[in-house]
């Protein structure tokens, strides 16, 4: 179901005042007082329960991996040590149920705001009303009418105007209806005094769409339901550009150079390689998975992944033309969200087509890594991909894009740095064309950096890992010298 458009009784232009943009600064986010440790303290004496219900983000720079005239075919070199994400970038692990948001705003740089997430891909089932006013038009509006789910009000007013104004409300609200308040004062006072009189969150400028959508996430988030790993979706904008062969060695890399448990999934059922690049032959996988949905639990999902290593599970395609494989896209959708479960790195090989469900899984991903080579019909079909991408998934970062291949003799190419500019994206990693290499690796069943570990597609893929999952590679230290004296 499609996300809901905001519906705007008035124009912004006559609703709310000009000249009122926050100034949105990373140094100012650090100033929200929204933290843990200033949980509200039990409610004083005489007040039995709350007037109301129940109570980019970092994005490394990416390298461009070639000179600007002419280039050598080279892999990125790793950057610095990279932070985790912030908790308005964890906001993937829930998406919201279908609620029906209020939102009165003051000013038209909150409307532009709230617009922006509305169309986030977490609220696709959330339902949005927005009306200019504030929190005194959202006081008069709910004197004939029911309140929704959630309320969100943003008032500019002075504590004392701002207290009589909820105190209002609370009296119109219905039971269960929650409310956020979005204030002018970085207070810490006014803050614990809105906990305590049931206001389910308080956000002050400047404000991002990840912060509102993060807020609504924490409110509606079940605090027993499954932990959700995060989605990494590759795809090649053209066949053959080797896509499959990337996510696989990046799965490996997740696995083995960051230590993180990860879940390998190859959606191509009928031509799938991952069983032939990780010497598995599974008995079941995902088509078995597919056919059963709503028998899936945890005991069932570990039957049918095969262990890599100690790290890496394969959730493997059956690579055959007996059946048709014609599942539904909510199937695939409550498959990959139950293997999110298992693991905090689910990374998905989406074959070279189009479809329901593959549009919905990869607008669904947390990361999107699009591998392309340098010719024309991977310029145009990457710049198709871009697009939708941007404009489905506003408040993401931008697609990854890796460029395969590159350097073939003989073969006419677009340069990198032209390629890069046509579709506005910087290469997150330049590959060179290492035939001989991951023709190898390939053969024998083997990742590239077991075959290589010292090659620069080896050193790329690590890379790639790094960025995308913000951790920085272990290194297993090597015994040597005396100490293999003493090992048994």
């Amino acid at each position: 179901m499609s996300a809901a458009r905001p519906q705007i009784d008035d124009p912004f232009g006559g609703g709310f005042p000009a000249g009122d943009e926050f100034e949105l600064t990373p140094q100012a986010l650090a100033a929200n007082p929204n933290r843990p440790d200033l949980q509200p303290p039990a409610p004083p004496l005489g007040v039995s329960e709350p007037l109301f219900g129940e109570a980019d983000a970092f994005e490394p720079a990416d390298p461009l991996a070639s000179p600007e005239d002419g280039y050598e075919p080279l892999a990125a070199a790793p950057g610095p040590a990279v932070r985790p994400p912030t908790g308005a970038e964890a906001a993937h692990q829930a998406p919201i149920p279908r609620i029906t948001v209020h939102i009165f705003c003051q000013k038209s740089s909150t409307a532009a705001l709230v617009d922006q997430a509305s169309r986030d891909r977490r609220l696709a089932r959330a339902s949005t009303l927005v009306r200019p006013g504030g929190l005194a038009a959202a006081v008069e509006f709910y004197q004939n009418e029911p309140t929704p789910s959630l309320v969100v009000v943003e008032c500019t007013e002075p504590k004392e105007v701002l207290l009589g104004l909820l105190d209002s409300l609370a009296e119109v609200c219905d039971p269960g209806t929650k409310v956020i308040v979005v204030g002018a004062a970085n207070d810490i006072a006014l803050y614990r005094e809105l906990m305590r009189r049931g206001v389910s969150e308080y956000l002050t400028p400047p404000l991002q769409p990840l912060q509102l959508i993060s807020a609504i996430t924490t409110l509606y988030s079940d605090p027993t339901a499954p932990f959700t790993g995060r989605q990494v979706a590759f795809v090649g904008v053209k066949g053959g550009s080797g896509a499959s062969t990337i996510s696989h060695n990046f799965a490996f890399a997740l696995s083995e150079r960051m230590q993180a448990n990860t879940v390998m999934v190859d959606c191509d059922l009928a031509f799938g390689t991952a069983g032939l690049d990780f010497n598995q032959d599974p008995l079941q996988g995902v088509a078995n998975a597919l056919n059963q949905p709503d028998r899936l639990d945890s005991t069932l999902l570990e039957r049918m992944m095969v262990r890599c290593n100690e790290r890496l599970s394969l959730f493997a395609a059956p690579a055959s033309l007996d059946e048709d494989y014609d599942f539904p896209a909510e199937a695939y959708e409550e498959v990959v969200g139950k293997i999110r479960s298992t693991a905090p790195f689910v990374v998905l090989d989406l074959p070279h087509l189009w479809s329901g469900w593959m549009r919905r899984l990869l607008l669904s991903s947390d990361d999107v890594v699009l591998v392309a080579t340098p010719d024309l019909a991977s310029l145009r079909n990457g710049k198709n991909l871009i697009d939708l991408l941007r404009a489905h998934r506003p408040n993401d970062s931008a697609p990854r894009l890796v460029l395969n291949q590159v350097g073939a003799p003989g073969r006419p190419e677009i340069p990198v740095k032209d390629f890069g500019e046509a579709l506005g994206v910087v290469p997150a990693l330049v590959l060179p064309f290492d035939p001989k290499l991951f023709g190898k690796a390939a053969n024998n069943g083997q990742m590239i950096s077991e075959v290589s570990a010292k090659s620069k597609a080896s050193e790329g893929i690590d890379y790639l890992a790094q960025l995308i999952s913000r951790r920085d590679p272990v290194r297993v230290a090597k015994r040597g010298g005396l100490s293999s004296l003493f090992r048994r």
